[in-house]
């Protein structure tokens, strides 16, 4: 069974960004890279829970700010200047891309709620 765009797509951002984070220089290796490595890899179970559950909307609207989080942390990393403009703005699209497909995915949800809610109801004879 072919993944969802987006599960795929954050499994490859975690496969790029990793082993830069990895190299970072102990004083934020340790700190500011460990909590974006646990976010990315928080946010890929999130969105596999996701996947599986009756309560998506939620589940999705969580995972909003937890790509929040992650844009600003990956701008602190820049900031530092521990991050070429090149390579922040590669992240950055993929960051963005993923944020596309998960508001797509919102947006679906949504749509199917608005939907069943306009039903009529089956009147009884």
């Amino acid at each position: 069974m072919p993944e969802l765009a987006i599960i795929q797509k954050t499994y490859d951002l975690i496969k790029w960004y990793v082993p830069i984070l990895n190299r970072l220089p102990r004083e934020h290796k340790f700190q500011l890279g460990n909590r974006i490595v646990e976010t990315l890899y928080k946010f890929l179970e999130s969105l596999i829970e996701a996947k599986y559950s009756r309560q998506k909307q939620a589940k999705l609207e969580s995972l909003n700010v937890s790509l929040s989080i992650l844009r600003y942390q990956t701008r602190l990393l820049f900031d530092f200047a521990l991050f070429s403009t090149q390579r922040y703005e590669y992240v950055s699209r993929l960051i963005d891309d993923i944020g596309n497909d998960l508001g797509g995915w919102l947006k679906q949800l949504q749509k199917r709620t608005d939907e069943t809610s306009r039903q009529p109801l089956p009147v009884n004879s």
